[in-house]
Order: structure tokens, then sequence, then C-alpha cells
């Protein structure tokens, strides 16, 4: 066995004797399942992307869902931004490049930059799977959603015992603009001063685009909307069907 799988074999156990002694639904969501295609029981690890442009907020979404989660099913989780991870790194290749360290958006970003950062940010998500830590993942991902490969878990490296979930946070295009215009993000620049073109490339799943992925309306969310996603990530555990004795 790879001992990063031992390793998260004993956090697992040890974030199921945390939930044993915490809230209901920390006890509910901790219990023993059996993974699809595996013989033996296993615990649930986590894999949460937050999908979706620009300006929608899926990174204070993720932060909203964070503790909650981990409240719900006993799990450590970390939070995976892409713009965290590579923020900085960005700047300075593209700086070094084009003299503008701000673009996230022109032709040579797109072509040489954007898929290896997707590729380490994945890396960095299954590292911390295999050590039995739930992962939200936050970045755009537009590609990966249109043609599905985020929901392909070979082509992200996961097995069967990892629960897998895509929300694709969106809004409407005027209130993104002005949240992008509001929160004065020096690598918006680009973005906002070629905006006709970025707006073209402004996919939103529809019809069967949307099998297999949650669609969640970030214009202005309530406290049921939250708690409405929560339990579409982490559904309640079935009840388990008492079968009568037979008679002697």
């Amino acid at each position: 066995m790879d001992p990063r799988h031992r390793r998260g074999a004993r956090l697992r156990h040890h974030q199921r004797d945390v939930a044993r002694g915490g809230s209901v639904p920390a006890r509910r969501q901790a219990h023993r399942r059996v993974a699809r295609g595996l013989g033996e029981p296993v615990f649930v690890t986590h894999l949460v992307f937050f999908c979706g442009h620009a300006g929608t907020g899926k990174t204070t979404l993720a932060k909203r869902l964070i503790g909650p989660l981990m409240r719900a099913t006993g799990e450590a989780f970390c939070l995976l931004d892409k713009d965290t991870l590579y923020g900085r790194y960005s700047s300075a290749a593209m700086g070094a490049l084009t003299s503008d360290p701000n673009d996230r958006d022109s032709p040579l970003y797109l072509k040489h930059l954007r898929d290896p950062e997707y590729q380490g940010l994945l890396d960095t998500a299954r590292e911390n799977l295999a050590l039995g830590i739930g992962a939200l993942v936050v970045g755009p991902l537009s590609r990966e959603v249109r043609d599905r490969r985020i929901l392909d878990r070979a082509w992200l490296g996961i097995g069967p015992e990892i629960a897998l979930t895509v929300v694709w946070v969106h809004t409407a295009e005027d209130v993104a603009h002005q949240r992008i215009v509001a929160r004065g993000n020096p690598n918006d620049a680009y973005k906002l001063a070629h905006w006709d073109e970025y707006r073209q490339r402004r996919f939103v799943p529809t019809g069967h685009e949307c099998d297999g992925i949650v669609m969640f309306d970030n214009t202005a969310p309530s406290d049921a909307d939250i708690d409405a996603l929560l339990y579409r990530i982490v559904p309640p555990a079935p009840q388990a069907t008492m079968v009568p004795p037979l008679p002697a």
C-alpha cells in the first residue's frame, strides 16, 4: 500500500473519532461507507470545485462553506485558490514576457501558463486527498466544465473513494462586471480593458451541459440557499432499514 494512503487512513480514523463526539451532522457523515468497486469499507474524502467566471464570488462562497462542511463531515478541508497559489508567479512571468504583470487573459497567457497552473492546482488537491484531507478548489475552469473533463475521474486522477462535486457559480454579466470594477484587483486590468473580447468567452452551462454539475446563483444568496448547497455537497445519510426478525 502507498504510504500516503496509510497516513490518510489513520487520519480518517481520527476524523471519525472526532466526529463521533461532535454534532449530529458530523456523526452522520463520518460513518463508514463502501465505495463503488471496492470490497472493503472506506471513509469518504470530498473534492469540491467552485468554478465560474471572474466576479461571480467563487472564493467568497468557498470560504463561507468550508466551516459548515468541516462540521457536517467531521473531515479536515483545505482551500486551494488558483489566484492565491499562482498569482505572484503569474505576475512575475507575465511581467518578464510582456511587461504587463497583470495580464491573465491574453493569448500568450492562455496558451502557455493557464494549463500548467491548473495542473499544479490539481496536483496539490490530490496530495491533500491522499492524506485524507478534503479539498475545495477555486478557479474558473470553464474549458474543463465545457468539455466535461472536470467530471472525468481518470483525468482528475482520483478514485471512487473520493466524493466529487462540481459547483458552477454564476451571476449576471453586469453584476460580475460591477464586482470586478469594485474590487480593484490589478490582475483584472487586462480583462476590463478587453471586456468585449473577454465576454465572448463567458461560457455558462445550459441544458445537458448542466448534467452532473451543481448550478449556484451567487447574486445574493440567502442562508437557505447556502444550506441547500451544503446538502447538495454532503447529502444526508440514508436511514438504515430495520428488518424485523423472522418468526421462530
